[in-house]
């Protein structure tokens, strides 16, 4: 099956999330297993939000964790362009198809009247307002639309009828048509959606097999009737179970540490994490004629793999079982010349190091004070005195809604800086009516595991994004945590303030 090719297909809009790491791992997996190509392919077609940064960072982890694609933007390949944003007139040639065909529509619905709709007419069983467009003369449609009024392509989903997903993994799963909406296809900004897109890309590229997550599933319908449209074959469908929370909720930021650039900053080696990620959703090595063995190299579960063996359940993602794993690594497979490397690779090195030593200089006396006053830089957590986290004549549950917000005005920081760190704390602090100072002195206990040190906001931005949000997400716990309910209540206010 040389002729297999499989694809990993990430977004460029932020830090590197280990989901992608997993699909990526087990598409690879596959390819190798089958002797078959894969591919990278940037989908960057949110306008808004992806960035070139985002896709140099998400390239970069990928390589530390030791995976590689055969094509992509940076070692190209037959079948480029392989970024989303780069092939525009492809997808505006294929809707334009599709229109002819009297699968698509154009719509001129506004935001204003699809809101009204969301707000009453939804709930009422009015039909959506582009529901009316879909029996307009298409010719009609492209007059107003080459006069320039907004628009946006919709498919024509049959109104009746069923699809039937066929998955590898799964037994069959049927689709009621009526159930499906008018996708958009092209948006008003001329860049197409995911839907259509992926499935262009897919057929073009030549991929045979789709390897993804599960989240995916219910657009597949939708993919299969644009592959049913255009007269193509579809490819072979697998979808990944989700990685989890240890509370069964989908992994996520605000729940666990998700970047792959916190595991290389805490201190976790590439080939740990993948071999846990392979845990995830397949067994592990056999043992004696049996199976038990956790501790396995990529390669050697690549010669074993069977795509049908993955496994739909207990994709809990475990910091602790991590950790453990990646302590045998250091223990079985390292001897001190291997440690030594890879801890100068890591962050004692002398580019780490130059960065940390203008927040020190002022406080050392003998270079002994450097390493004692810098040690959280290197730890991969740090534990404050809750005490050192309350200001005086504060309590302990306002303080944690203060961090979580702080969490959330980080988050917005694009691109990363001191001045943005800054900024965002200054933000929190007028959102509150705090003075500054009962901002930070939390936020030093948390990020530093001690109530004074270097400079905050220098040392915030050093550490890095994913780091600083895993430890003002400790800290927050340990002051009792923010409900669910109240959480939610004071995103919303506090993207009220910031919009």
């Amino acid at each position: 099956m040389s002729d297999v090719r499989v694809r990993v297909a990430p977004s460029p809009t932020g830090a590197p999330h280990v989901g992608t790491a997993f699909i990526a791992l087990f598409n690879q997996l596959f390819a190798h297993a089958q002797g078959g190509k894969l591919l990278l392919r940037i989908e960057d077609t949110d306008q808004a939000r992806s960035r070139i940064e985002h896709e140099q960072l998400l390239t970069t982890a990928l390589q530390w964790l030791g995976l590689k694609w055969d094509e992509g933007p940076d070692v190209g390949g037959d079948y480029g362009p392989y970024r989303q944003s780069e092939r525009l007139e492809i997808y505006a040639r294929h809707a334009a198809d599709l229109i002819d065909s009297g699968h698509a529509y154009h719509s001129f619905a506004t935001s204003e009247e699809l809101a009204a709709w969301r707000a009453e007419g939804q709930r009422d069983g009015h039909p959506p307002p582009y529901a009316l467009e879909r029996d307009v003369d298409p010719e009609a449609g492209r007059v107003r639309a080459a006069a320039g009024e907004p628009h946006v392509i919709r498919m024509k989903v049959p109104m009746q009828g069923q699809c039937e997903v066929t998955d590898v993994l799964r037994a069959p799963i049927t689709f009621d048509l009526e159930q499906i909406d008018d996708q958009v296809l092209m948006k008003s900004d001329g860049f197409p959606t995911y839907h259509l897109a992926v499935v262009v890309d897919d057929h073009l590229m030549g991929i045979t097999h789709v390897i993804r997550g599960e989240e995916w599933i219910n657009s597949t319908p939708k993919h299969l009737l644009l592959y049913e449209w255009f007269g193509w074959k579809p490819p072979i469908h697998a979808h990944l179970p989700l990685l989890l929370n240890p509370d069964r909720s989908k992994m996520s930021k605000r729940r666990n540490p998700t970047s792959i650039d916190f595991y290389r900053r805490a201190g976790f080696l590439p080939e740990a994490l993948l071999n846990y990620l392979a845990l995830m959703a397949y067994p592990p090595a056999p043992v004696d004629g049996g199976e038990g063995e956790e501790k396995f190299t990529t390669s050697s579960l690549g010669d074993r793999f069977e795509l049908d063996k993955i496994n739909l359940g207990g994709s809990v993602f475990d910091l602790e079982k991590l950790r453990w794993l990646n302590g045998r690594y250091l223990r079985e497979d390292m001897d001190g010349d291997t440690i030594l490397a890879a801890l100068k690779n890591w962050a004692i090195n002398d580019q780490s190091l130059a960065a940390m030593i203008p927040l020190m200089q002022s406080r050392m006396e003998t270079l002994g004070d450097f390493m004692p006053r810098c040690a959280f830089f290197f730890a991969s957590d740090v534990t404050p005195v809750t005490d050192d986290l309350i200001p005086a004549k504060r309590e302990a549950g306002d303080v944690a809604q203060v961090l979580q917000t702080v969490i959330w005005a980080l988050e917005a920081l694009d691109p990363w800086s001191v001045d943005g760190v800054e900024a965002a704390v200054r933000l929190v602090s007028d959102h509150w009516d705090w003075p500054v100072r009962d901002v930070t002195k939390p936020m030093y206990a948390a990020i530093m595991g001690q109530p004074v040190g270097p400079p905050l906001f220098e040392s915030i931005a050093l550490l890095g994004t994913d780091m600083s949000r895993v430890r003002l997400q400790k800290a927050t716990e340990q002051l009792g945590g923010i409900s669910k309910k109240k959480a939610r209540s004071l995103e919303k206010i506090w993207a009220t303030r910031t919009e």
